[in-house]
């Protein structure tokens, strides 16, 4: 038995096609599919997305939390990931320019 929508084998007693996440429906000798919304394509690219512009992958995680939750998922991991590489920047940065701040003003000692 094979998967109408993405054409992978399905094992015999199989509810949902283990390649794109369709909905199986036994009927007598004929098979029927139902999309699902966990069929999705890549979620890699939403990821980058929400890396790159956090503020957008914060609205497509709650925008599609239901509909396309891997999408959804990647998304808001991508913003999360974002922002906390955003912080991590701003935090090495004050450092550094604390600190050649703090070194110009020692040095420059009269007696």
């Amino acid at each position: 038995m094979f998967c109408s929508k993405c054409g992978a084998k399905l094992e015999p007693n199989s509810q949902f096609c283990s390649e794109c996440g369709v909905s199986i429906q036994q009927e007598g000798n004929v098979v029927q599919t139902q999309t699902t919304s966990v069929a999705e394509g890549s979620t890699f690219g939403w990821g980058v997305l929400g890396f790159f512009f956090p503020i957008v992958g914060l609205i497509l995680f709650l925008m599609w939390k239901q509909e396309k939750p891997k999408s959804s998922k990647s998304a808001g991991i991508g913003a999360l990931v974002g922002v906390g590489v955003n912080i991590l920047i701003f935090i090495i940065t004050f450092v550094i320019a604390f600190s050649l701040g703090m070194s110009e003003t020692t040095s420059t000692i009269y007696y």
